[in-house]
């Protein structure tokens, strides 16, 4: 085998279009596309049982738009890559970097012996409209409030690229030997309860692309005032599409542009960068799905009360708001943004339980459980 094959480690960027390591690896050779999961390293951040539905059924749309050659691995990417590389010859394995601290340790361990070994390791920004490291304040470290990181730092910075179309020309090839079938990752739960999701979601890039297009066509107009009414579809909806990386922040942020300047827009704008500046905190304070970002919430004498947390949980509170939301998340996988301020709300103020109870919660039932969003919001409410 000649030494023009690259691997392209598919991550949350499961996606062909403005996908940056695979149209670099697309321009170096032939590709070898890769998903591991990793269980190895992730702890107590493996996916929730909702994303493991998402990504089960994620990872056979692309597999699909790779004409059925996506090899798929299940264990530590230390391991599995450096013996793929000698197995089949690579020279190069290419990625799009993730941002929370378990990946960045392994990501760093995983480069350098890489490169001790001879071979490319080539990183990219796929998943963010600005890196953690691109929008600081002028002494040089991060913003802690959100206003100012976006009006100083995020409007001041370079514009979002625009986004890369799909490669047009890929020569793919498969791994015949070690890998393992998508169904055999054990991502669908025994019993059949994720059945009822998929009456509520198009999974997959495509999905993606159509939502984000009825989203900009049709429900931005209204969307500054409309999303805080949870009864109006004035939302977009992508998140769990953001979160697997079926469709990029780069490609959100130029379709929405594209089609309008109003402050609908503006506005849709401005919670893109609210993901981002989730990212950069979580980035730079690696300990914040379990610390108190304010430390004077670390004395908080919280109650001890599993009744209580069951009923929250299960949507049988007596209250109708908070119910109502509680059992759309166990229905649909998804809750409106504003009543997800409202039960967190509920939760932490009026039951007095401890806010890491209702982000372990969401962490399991969102399909767009994704671990800044989620945590930044729980803080946020607590």
């Amino acid at each position: 085998m000649s030494h023009n094959l690259v691997i392209h480690w598919f991550r949350q960027d499961l996606r062909l279009s403005d996908n940056p390591a695979l149209t670099a690896a697309c321009q170096r050779g032939r590709v070898l596309p890769i998903y591991i999961l990793d269980d190895t390293n992730s702890n107590d951040y493996a996916p929730g049982a909702a994303s493991s539905w998402w990504l089960h059924h994620s990872l056979h749309a692309l597999n699909e738009s790779l004409n059925g050659t996506l090899s798929v691995y299940r264990g530590d990417p230390k391991v599995i890559l450096p013996e793929l590389c000698e197995r089949l010859d690579v020279e190069a394995v290419y990625w799009n970097r993730c941002y929370e601290a378990w990946q960045v340790e392994r990501d760093k361990l995983l480069k350098a012996d890489l490169l001790s070994r001879n071979l490319q390791a080539a990183t990219f920004n796929g998943s963010l409209l600005w890196e953690p490291w691109d929008v600081l304040k002028k002494d040089g470290t991060p913003y802690k409030v959100f206003t100012p990181y976006y009006k100083r730092g995020c409007l001041s910075a370079k514009l979002p690229r625009t986004p890369l179309a799909a490669p047009d020309k890929i020569e793919l090839l498969a791994d015949q030997g070690g890998a393992v079938q998508i169904d055999k990752l054990g991502l669908l739960p025994k019993n059949k309860w994720h059945e009822k999701l998929s009456q509520h979601w198009v999974v997959g890039e495509q999905g993606a692309q159509q939502r984000l297009q009825e989203f900009v066509e049709e429900d931005m107009s209204g969307y500054r005032d409309g999303r805080n009414f949870p009864a109006l579809q004035n939302v977009s909806r992508l998140s769990p599409h953001l979160h697997f990386g079926e469709i990029s922040p780069n490609q959100a942020w130029h379709a929405a542009s594209v089609q309008s300047d109003s402050a609908d827009c503006l506005h849709f704008l401005r919670e893109l960068g609210w993901r981002e500046f989730s990212h950069s905190l979580l980035y730079y304070f690696p300990d914040l799905p379990y610390q108190n970002l304010q430390s004077k919430f670390d004395a908080f004498p919280w109650m001890e009360d599993t009744a209580l947390l069951q009923s929250w949980q299960r949507g049988q509170t007596g209250h109708p708001l908070i119910d109502a939301g509680m059992r759309e998340l166990w229905q649909t996988g998804y809750m409106h943004n504003r009543v997800r301020m409202v039960v967190g709300s509920f939760l932490v103020k009026n039951l007095l339980l401890d806010w890491r109870h209702g982000e372990r919660w969401f962490w399991d039932c969102l399909v767009d459980a994704d671990l800044a969003n989620n945590t930044l919001g729980w803080q946020w409410t607590a």
